[in-house]
């Protein structure tokens, strides 16, 4: 694992930069008709697109939030990217978790500075940039990867976005590669939130419950509602946990000219699920619900997990 060094301030691993664009910095380009273009600024390089082209350093040395004119006539807006733009823009190796649903698990699990978290899987740093932002360099991150390619992606766009030194990485975060099930025993002392980003949270479900401080927060990212069902039956069925509470995010644009005020064409629309649920101390489980199942909810078809208070429905002969 890169070391982290004593002469980098806390302040640096920000991922927040001001001042005049440096060399080695990213920059976001839109043109007139919205399209952008991401590309790291490197003296004597040249920017070429279908409006003509532009040295890199006609843009090294200025404050972002200007525009640049190509060799054909081309307009540009200049500016640093926002973690929002950088992560959907990003190399990939695994899928990345959307803006809309990080800024959900960030606000909604608590992620605060100075959190000790453990992330499973750490995909394509794009969730883990922003867990860092939230604990700030005095909390800790520990994310975990089985595939080692995606674990090689995640480090490269974690490190880009706050532009480490080489050799060197973010001092608040720990990636590991392996399996949370039989990694997470082996984090030091108890944590205070775990986000799960995997095919099969409901098999994380008792080792997460060991290591979570009594008010934690776990926190499931699943795409399908076969796997809504099972992480919240299986949480339930623990018995040390609050109740879970599912959801999603949409989120739509508006489009604002004078009098026409409309929804906008484009829409982001269902990308996951979203799961959180509390710790409750040892030995103690939450109050019983008091609302009734829906009719047939538990009934002969249902095979998952079942809270201890509802009792498996007999198969009669003939119910098949």
């Amino acid at each position: 694992m890169p070391e982290t060094s004593p002469d980098v301030p806390h302040e640096a691993w920000s991922g927040v930069h001001r001042g005049p664009l440096r060399a080695g910095e990213w920059v976001r380009l839109t043109d007139q008709k919205g399209r952008r273009h991401n590309f790291e600024l490197v003296p004597g390089k040249r920017f070429f697109s279908n409006k003509g082209h532009f040295d890199h350093d006609e843009l090294i040395g200025r404050d972002e939030g200007f525009t640049v004119t190509s060799s054909a006539g081309g307009q540009y807006l200049v500016f640093r990217p926002l973690l929002s733009e950088f992560v959907v823009s990003m190399p990939r190796g695994a899928a990345v978790v959307y803006p809309k649903d990080a800024a959900q698990i960030v606000s909604l699990a608590d992620i605060y500075p100075g959190a000790r978290v453990v992330e499973a899987g750490a995909g394509s740093g794009a969730l883990t940039c922003s867990l860092l932002r939230a604990v700030g360099p005095w909390g800790r991150v520990t994310s975990f990867e089985v595939r080692e390619e995606f674990a090689e992606v995640a480090r490269r766009n974690v490190d880009q976005f706050f532009d480490a030194p080489e050799g060197q990485t973010h001092p608040a975060w720990d990636l590991r590669l392996g399996d949370l099930k039989e990694g997470l025993p082996e984090v030091e002392g108890q944590v205070d939130r775990v986000v799960l980003d995997m095919l099969a949270p409901w098999e994380c479900v008792d080792v997460v419950a060991d290591k979570l401080v009594p008010g934690g927060i776990v926190c499931a990212y699943v795409a399908t509602t076969t796997q809504l069902s099972r992480i919240v039956e299986t949480l339930r069925a623990h018995g040390g946990f609050t109740e879970p509470q599912p959801w999603e995010s949409l989120v739509r644009d508006w489009h604002v000219e004078g009098l026409a005020v409309r929804p906008g064409h484009k829409m982001i629309g269902h990308t996951a699920f979203l799961v959180t649920a509390r710790r409750m101390a040892p030995g103690e489980r939450p109050p019983r619900k008091t609302r009734r199942p829906a009719p047939g909810a538990y009934g002969p078809d249902y095979t998952g997990p079942r809270p201890a208070d509802i009792p498996p429905v007999a198969v009669t002969e003939g119910d098949d």
